[in-house]
């Protein structure tokens, strides 16, 4: 650890392994996603260099200005070799949230910050990847636009659904990018009243204020509301060298999980998407792929997470649920914290931990005390005998958490949450799965969605909350207005009754029955674990 009598009080640097700050780095004072990368990089793995203002600031962001452009902002440079705002050599940063807690989706990210018109032609050399450089740059005006300016997403979307005429976004080629990102200019002046910024630091002042200003947005609110968090703890915001998943045919970006959060089983739980950035897996808004696809594409940084898993277990003693970006083949670690997972998964994953000499009997007793072995087992679609006709379901979709439930279709956290008052089961029908849903989420039994990834913030939300939940169905398309959806061939109203199987991710018209059947193996570990917990007690403290 370095230290300095000229370094600013609560801003930290990540550089290889090392945080420089006058006091101790603690989790409450740079929050847990800052906190977990400095140990991240401790360990060895690609983190790429971060400046980090702390918790402090949450409630007078203008206070950390000038720390961080006079001290904090010369120090990443000097790690990175890049220079903010350089015609040549220009540094992009990420800006993201961290709280002390995790609160997946709930505050704000942006990429790409230090793009402009000058250093465009910089990244440029840097990469050789014009098209890189004109993706990040359009995509950088549209989520400024959205997060800093308060503009609606929905003016960008629609320019890409015009641009595209119906292809994957990532097909368009460099041309059509930079036209596009002309066009985005346009819409935002247009509707900002002002020019999107190409001063480099005005675009980092305006990100850190929005996202420390996001910790008091009403989705964060109702978060904490729920998970009874203090407000009072802040949150911190990490300032990030970028590494580009978009740079062409060798790189992606993904989110996983080291166990399967719905069954606890010990294997990578990974959703991937090539030629792209972070957010278009955790938005919600995009469809991604399984672990396969990147195996496929770059195997050895698939050889590279597998080995970086295994050492996040190890140093955090946890299943744990991590974003990284793949550029040019290169692994490079964004995020870790624990998991999100259901009662069944925390149960395996703890006794398992305890069996792998992870973690100690203490602590897996500690992590499975409040559950329920009603909860040991699997809720699914009952069998039919011979006399009954198999149903058929009428769309699939991709499993984000398990279980099997019934309910009235609700297409807005209004009508979920009057409905849910009256004693109704509501199943949340959406096109993508946001986390501004969450008190929507709340209300409802189960959530399905037409776009969006297993990964994606929400549905890490729904599985927390316990909710079934179907992501990136196809078939699935809503007519708003109407107040209707279609699967496939099938039209139904809102209010009329579907059922969601989270298990084989397949979506039935109307109610179908369903079972509880218990996991009878996990149940017996369990109770092994509690009774040697209950001997232990004794022998320590006597009869």
């Amino acid at each position: 650890m370095k230290s300095s009598s000229h370094w600013p009080k609560h801003i930290y640097l990540i550089a290889s392994g090392e945080a420089t700050h006058q006091h101790k780095a603690t989790r409450e004072s740079m929050g847990s996603k800052a906190y977990n990368l400095l140990r991240m990089a401790e360990i060895g793995l690609i983190v790429p260099p971060a400046l980090v203002i702390g918790t402090h600031f949450t409630r007078t962001p203008d206070e950390c200005m000038l720390p961080l452009f006079a001290v904090g902002l010369a120090a990443l440079q000097d790690v990175s070799g890049l220079v903010f705002g350089d015609a040549r050599n220009p540094l992009i940063v990420s800006v993201r949230s961290g709280a002390p807690v995790s609160m997946p989706g709930m505050m704000e990210t942006l990429l790409n910050i230090g793009l402009c018109d000058s250093t465009a032609p910089g990244l440029l050399r840097q990469t050789g990847n014009p098209r890189l450089v004109w993706d990040a740059y359009r995509r950088l005006i549209a989520s400024y636009a959205e997060v800093v300016a308060g503009l609606p997403g929905s003016l960008f979307e629609a320019e890409i659904n015009r641009t595209t005429g119906g292809r994957d976004e990532r097909e368009l080629d460099f041309s059509e990018l930079r036209e596009l990102t002309a066009r985005f200019k346009t819409i935002y002046q247009q509707n900002a009243g002002s020019a999107f910024p190409q001063d480099v630091n005005e675009q980092l002042s305006g990100a850190v204020r929005a996202v420390f200003a996001s910790w008091n947005s009403d989705k964060a609110q109702a978060y904490r509301d729920i998970n009874g968090i203090d407000a009072a703890m802040g949150t911190a915001v990490t300032i990030q060298a970028m590494a580009f998943g978009n740079s062409g045919g060798h790189s992606g970006a993904g989110v996983g999980f080291t166990r399967d959060p719905t069954t606890g089983d010990r294997k990578l739980w990974v959703d991937f998407l090539a030629n792209a950035q972070g957010e278009d897996v955790v938005s919600g808004r995009r469809n991604a792929h399984g672990h396969q696809a990147m195996a496929d594409l770059v195997p050895g940084a698939w050889r590279s997470l597998q080995e970086a898993v295994q050492a996040l277990e190890r140093a955090f003693g946890d299943m744990q649920d991590f974003e990284f970006t793949v550029q040019e083949g290169v692994l490079h670690m964004l995020q870790t914290r624990t998991g999100k997972r259901t009662p069944l998964a925390a149960a395996r994953i703890a006794m398992d931990l305890l069996e792998e000499g992870l973690i100690d009997a203490a602590t897996a007793h500690e992590r499975t005390a409040g559950l329920q072995e009603s909860d040991m087992g699997r809720v699914q679609i009952a069998p039919v005998d011979d006399k009954q006709t198999p149903v058929s379901p009428c769309a699939r979709a991709a499993t984000a958490c398990p279980g099997v439930v019934s309910g009235e279709i609700a297409l807005d956290g209004e009508r979920a949450a009057a409905r849910a008052a009256q004693g109704v089961q509501v199943v949340l029908v959406r096109q993508d799965a946001e986390t501004s849903d969450i008190v929507a989420l709340e209300s409802a039994v189960g959530l399905l969605t037409q776009r969006g990834a297993r990964t994606s913030h929400a549905a890490v939300v729904a599985r927390q909350l316990g909710r079934v939940c179907l992501v990136g169905c196809d078939n699935l398309h809503i007519e708003s207005e109407a107040r209707t959806i279609r699967l496939g061939d099938l039209v139904l109203q809102e209010g009329d009754t579907i059922t969601l199987d989270g298990n084989e991710g397949a979506v039935y018209d109307g109610v179908v029955a369903a079972v509880m059947v218990p996991d009878a193996a996990l149940v017996s570990r369990l109770r092994a674990l509690r009774a040697s917990h209950a001997a232990g007690h004794q022998r320590r403290h006597g009869a």
